[in-house]
């Protein structure tokens, strides 16, 4: 049994479910991904598939040898399988294998913001206003140097650059899954922009 796939983020919608509740969603495009490899456990050390989505024109020297057979795809990703025993090199993944009510783990890349300040990147609180300070109400202030140690600490939150990194939203829940329309309805907001590549992940495995 599959444990994850890949999908696009299509964007946020609202859900109306059987008792009547209304709740936010995210509509992820989920297409049926090929198996471009199989790993198993006398060789690689491990049993595992690798999935291949998003087809393009052409690929370099390297690429096309690995996925001689298969297709010319831009994602590779691989996911841990208990039993590969039915599992064949150029067959096909949709999400059938996850059903409403699903726990999920989905990782994305987060939206970029630039380099931003402390306010905004931390969420510190603004200095006074007083005492003719009228334009440095956004300013970090002090950050402790003194003799001891002399030097900036690693980890000291700071302005910098925020967002544009890998985010893992754990425990995410099925609401509705469509194979057929190869779509994935999954509560609340899932990290990265519309149109972002999504590793979808069973919750647990």
């Amino acid at each position: 049994m599959f444990s994850g796939i890949i999908g696009k983020k299509i964007g946020m919608t609202r859900f109306v479910q059987e008792s009547g509740e209304m709740v936010s969603v995210t509509a992820v495009e989920v297409k049926p991904c090929v198996v471009a490899q199989v790993k198993n456990g006398a060789k690689d050390g491990y049993t595992a598939v690798q999935l291949a989505s998003g087809e393009v024109k052409s690929l370099n020297s390297p690429e096309s040898g690995h996925l001689k057979g298969v297709g010319n795809f831009r994602y590779l990703r691989e996911f841990r399988v208990d039993d590969i025993e039915n599992i064949q090199r150029g067959g096909k993944v949709d999400c059938s294998f996850l059903a409403t009510g699903d726990l999920v783990n989905v990782r994305g890349l987060s939206k970029g913001k630039g380099f931003a300040g402390t306010i905004k990147r931390h969420h510190f609180h603004r200095g006074p206003k007083t005492h003719g300070q009228s334009d440095r109400e956004r300013a970090p202030g002090s950050i402790g140097g003194t003799t001891f140690p002399g030097r900036v600490q690693k980890g000291k939150r700071m302005a910098g650059h925020m967002g544009s990194r890998m985010v893992t939203l754990r425990n995410a829940m099925v609401v509705r899954s469509e194979p057929g329309r190869n779509l994935l309805l999954l509560k609340g907001s899932v990290p990265g922009a519309n149109g972002g590549l999504l590793i979808i992940r069973k919750a647990g495995i």
